[in-house]
């Protein structure tokens, strides 16, 4: 990309940086035990296949000894599977092995649930770089690392006191503080954002932490938390039990790391990825796991507000008869018209609108009555009828309606909608029909 002036770079200029940047982007799906690349370069590309079973890829990731790439036995590959399961975003450094090589890379790699789904997106990066590698073992490196911490604290849970408090964004300097844990942790919890105190309250419990952290092992948690400005930022939460002698003694060093950039650049990348996962490339147009999804959000919605909602299915009368007589491309492009035709009525209203295969099309039309969806609908197709599809001069359409109703399940509304689009077509198509 050309090297632009700062104030010259626009978003779209950022997302492609970091599509350029982003090693490998993988989409799995744990239900189906799969996984499909979307970007792979660098090592990803002879480490990863273009599909495959995902918990082949949780013992390339995982399953070998660390230092190499000797795999583990056969008996703990049992586990595979209870590796896979996400509650929420992971990130994690480890290293792996391509096929034949004995020499390691390291990578970080970052796991992102795709919410009330069975999915997860791999947003991975080669840190082993010759020159990375050497500068990172160099005390300038650490040091560098060492800034990314906004607070830090010695914590004796015993004596229920805070030492050697440090704040980077005010001074590198350690500050003596009589305040006692138990007070520090009730005052924090106001700056943590409100769905994660919880979570907060629970992961810095005197009583969890000594049953949980041996002596020299660390636990963390990513959470959003106010900064000195007031703004809230993705930060991590780390606790690190110190070695002691007595196992009755129970110190502790507290950091909360700022990654914030980190994770608003991985958003950014991973929701243009997810984008394009829901889109149907052809039409611009939701596809038909997008649609699939906004139906059943809009049954969840009906059963909690009780507020209208009406679905409708399009299909284009006599397509068959385009592609057969004029070739693909034109049926492509009668699609891609027709899609935009639709776009425009139901960008005004609280609507869906997705392909759901072929020449068939579904909305979601939220806050509708089937009358008022009738009207809706009944405009749409003479729209389409008084169109211009170029090559394939005008055409016409048959829909079907149906209204949510108090017992309906997916199957029952999609059935009923589909039953009324059939309906049109054997009354003659280039009508509608509620049912």
């Amino acid at each position: 990309m050309t090297n632009k002036a700062l104030g010259d770079y626009t978003s779209e200029d950022l997302l492609n940086l970091l599509n350029e940047n982003v090693d490998a982007i993988v989409m799995v799906d744990t239900t189906l035990n799969k996984y499909r690349t979307i970007a792979r370069r660098n090592i990803f590309v002879d480490l990863l296949d273009e599909t495959g079973e995902y918990q082949d890829l949780i013992q390339k990731l995982w399953f070998h000894f660390e230092d190499s790439n000797m795999e583990i036995t056969d008996d703990y590959k049992a586990f595979t599977a209870y590796y896979g399961e996400f509650k929420g975003k992971y990130s994690r450094r480890t290293k792996v092995y391509l096929e034949g090589s004995e020499t390691p890379h390291v990578i970080q790699m970052n796991v992102y649930p795709i919410k009330d789904t069975d999915k997860y997106v791999f947003a991975m990066d080669v840190l082993d770089d010759d020159e990375y590698i050497e500068e990172f073992m160099t005390t300038k490196k650490v040091n560098t690392i060492q800034n990314t911490y906004l607070f830090s604290m010695f914590v004796d849970l015993v004596r229920d006191t805070t030492s050697s408090i440090s704040v980077t964004e005010i001074s590198e300097d350690t500050v003596k503080s009589s305040i006692k844990y138990s007070e520090w942790r009730l005052m924090t919890v106001n700056m943590i954002w409100p769905e994660d105190q919880e979570k907060f309250l629970e992961f810095t419990d005197p009583k969890y932490l000594k049953k949980n952290l041996k002596a020299g092992h660390t636990s963390s948690f990513d959470c959003m938390m106010k900064n000195l400005e007031g703004t809230y930022i993705w930060v991590k939460l780390i606790f690190s039990r110190a070695q002691t002698i007595s196992d009755k003694e129970f110190r502790f060093v507290f950091m909360v790391q700022d990654i914030n950039e980190d994770v608003m650049e991985r958003m950014a990348t991973l929701k243009k990825y997810e984008g394009l996962v829901l889109m149907d490339p052809l039409t611009g147009l939701l596809n038909h796991g997008g649609i699939k999804n906004e139906i059943h959000n809009a049954i969840n919605d009906y059963k909690e507000s009780g507020d209208p909602v009406s679905f409708m299915m399009i299909d284009l009368d006599n397509f068959k008869k385009i592609n057969d007589t004029y070739g693909h491309a034109v049926g492509d492009a009668t699609l891609k018209t027709l899609a935009d035709v639709i776009k425009k009525p139901v960008e005004k209203k609280n609507a869906f609108v997705g392909r759901w295969g072929g020449e068939e099309f579904v909305t979601v039309l939220s806050g509708m009555s089937d009358d008022e969806a009738f009207d809706f609908a009944d405009d749409l197709r003479r729209e389409i009828e008084e169109a211009d599809f170029g090559e394939a001069g005008h055409i016409t359409c048959s829909v079907g309606i149906s209204q949510l109703n108090d017992e309906d399940s997916f199957d029952d509304i999609f059935n009923r909608m589909d039953k009324a689009m059939y309906s049109s077509k054997e009354a003659g198509k280039n009508r509608v029909t509620v049912l």
